[in-house]
């Protein structure tokens, strides 16, 4: 009940403010909808006078917002500023096609999930296990870019293959490969954070214990399965939701009449009470996907936390350290030295003759669509996305951590039930596109999995017998905390901010993509991937550069942590 109450009292906070929207967005909206229903009257203010006492707009904060909560109990979503209809039926029916979108792209995330970690799975039940095996394939699909992906996907398959359809929603086959564009980045991302707890849960006494008692080493992988679960589950739950709101890429280049292009429609439209209600049912859904990943994780850890029956996280095998770090020193430095010979070009010089042309000594990356160097766009890029990405997943570091740690569970559900995306489209419909506003965006939730993660883990280890023994010994909160609780919360959570930096900079260039992020003519990766994605087929060094930047960053983010627990394990095993 008081988990209930909890995020019920921050659900209802955030709704209140979901209701303001109206009050917040920086246009007056009676000049929207005179702009939208009646064009061809002028703005006198008389006609926006009558227009706010039509709609209800002519009162004060509270006066909207009794109004909007008055007719959710009667179950009236409204009416479109736009169009003039009832919001609910449209909404109702977009958030239906979101759902089974979010299925189809959730068994392929799972799918892919289970075959990353097939390897760590066989290895660790024959007590081969030296690492996790994910590594660099699992980051580099978590780094790829849905719309770029869903892009590639329909010219490819849709378009020259002509196995399945390109557009339009209805059939199972137009379910595809939507599904794949969505499910195969956020199975890759899974895989990874799965993959990377295993080791842990093999090298554990009991899983040791059970090998040399001779159980089957596939029973044994199904424990070490079991074990690291609960701690990831609320990754799950975020995916779900991620799945469902933050697929307005997607839903645009397929025209899936589903939830996220719905909002995006409405905020581009400024179209508020529909992106109220789409805003409503995600928060709905987020809460829901919480309370459903809590209920599987108690049941999988069962009496572990009444008991304090469940064993403290053991260090893993140590790995091989100097090819990991090799790998990443190498990647680093092409990655540093291409951003070095982008930044020394000028990214804004257009030459009309050279449009679209192809790599070559003068311009090693090609041009793009308006003749300006690709390789001097990305360059100047880089500075603008990774530093932004870097500095966000610091402030969401620190935000997960302490948030993680107060349990902070209704806020974290809450603000992870607003992808980035759609987080973005809000802050601009009130403050504006812009750098800042995207910033502000992807912070305002990317902090929802770390803040996840630091309580599952926190939860887990206080479940753990040496913290009582050190309780009984009469150890205090400092000492626990010191000692026992940020040893074994710290480091996971750090190697999952760093695997955070390709995912944000990816929010940062989706909301680049959309239009949201860096205005023109400024060097931006997702706006590249924007301006240059209807030359794709004729130029596709101009789109591949981007991308291959996204996933050189993914793989060098996955490198760089593989690194740091090995060095972490081997200290860790010269301690006494």
């Amino acid at each position: 009940m008081r988990y209930l109450a909890g995020r019920l009292g921050t659900l209802l906070a955030v709704v209140a403010v979901v209701g303001l929207l109206p009050r917040l967005t920086r246009t007056d909206p009676a000049l929207t909808i005179l702009h939208a229903r009646y064009a061809d009257r002028p703005p006198t203010p008389e006609t926006l006078d009558a227009i706010r006492a039509g709609t209800g707009l002519d009162g004060g904060p509270l006066s909207v917002l009794g109004g909007w909560l008055g007719g959710l109990l009667r179950g009236d979503l409204g009416t479109s500023w736009v169009s003039g209809q009832p919001v609910a039926p449209d909404v109702t029916s977009a958030l239906g096609v979101s759902l089974t979108l979010m299925g189809a792209s959730l068994a392929v995330a799972v799918l892919l999930a289970g075959a990353l970690v097939a390897g760590t799975l066989r290895r660790g039940a024959r007590r081969r296990i030296t690492a996790a095996r994910a590594g660099a394939v699992a980051a580099v699909l978590a780094a790829l870019p849905e719309f770029l992906l869903a892009a590639v996907l329909a010219a490819v398959v849709a378009v020259r293959l002509g196995w399945l359809p390109a557009l339009g929603w209805g059939t199972p086959e137009q379910i595809v490969l939507p599904a794949l564009a969505m499910g195969v980045p956020a199975g890759a991302l899974l895989g990874r954070l799965l993959d990377d707890a295993l080791p842990a849960a093999f090298a554990e006494p009991w899983a040791r214990a059970a090998t040399a008692g001779g159980l089957p080493g596939r029973r044994v992988a199904g424990h070490a399965l079991r074990r690291t679960l609960p701690g990831l589950l609320p990754q799950l739950g975020l995916v779900v939701v991620g799945l469902t709101g933050g697929a307005v890429a997607v839903e645009t280049l397929y025209a899936v009449p589903g939830l996220g292009g719905t909002a995006l429609a409405a905020a581009l439209a400024q179209d508020l009470p529909v992106l109220q209600a789409c805003v409503l049912f995600l928060l709905l859904l987020g809460v829901a996907a919480g309370l459903a990943t809590r209920l599987a994780a108690r049941a999988l850890l069962g009496p572990a936390l009444r008991d304090g029956a469940l064993p403290a996280p053991v260090a893993p095998p140590l790995p091989a350290r100097r090819p990991l770090v090799a790998g990443a020193v190498v990647l680093a430095l092409l990655f540093a030295a291409v951003t070095a010979a982008g930044l020394l070009r000028d990214p804004d010089r257009v030459d009309a003759a050279l449009r679209l042309a192809g790599p070559s000594a003068a311009h090693p990356f090609g041009t793009d669509s308006l003749g300006r160097d690709v390789l001097a766009r990305l360059g100047h890029g880089a500075a603008r996305t990774v530093l932004t990405a870097v500095a966000v997943c610091a402030v969401t570091l620190l935000l997960g951590l302490v948030l993680g740690a107060l349990r902070a569970g209704p806020l974290t559900e809450t603000a992870n039930a607003l992808p980035a995306i759609l987080a973005g489209l809000i802050v601009a419909g009130i403050a504006g596109p812009g750098p800042w506003g995207a910033a502000a965006a992807v912070t305002a939730v990317a902090w929802a999995p770390l803040a996840a993660h630091t309580s599952a883990l926190y939860a887990q280890e206080r479940a753990a017998p040496h913290l009582a023994a050190a309780r009984a010994l009469g150890a205090g909160r400092w000492h626990l905390a010191r000692r026992h609780l940020l040893p074994a919360v710290l480091p996971p959570v750090l190697r999952h901010a760093v695997l955070r930096v390709p995912a944000v900079a990816l929010a940062l260039a989706s909301l680049g993509f959309l239009g949201l992020g860096t205005p023109a003519p400024a060097p931006e990766w997702g706006r590249m991937l924007s301006e240059n994605m209807p030359y794709a087929e004729r130029a596709p060094w101009s789109v591949l550069a981007p991308a291959a930047a996204l996933a050189a960053l993914g793989a060098l983010a996955v490198l760089t942590t593989a690194a740091l627990r090995g060095r972490a394990a081997r200290d860790r095993k010269a301690a006494p």
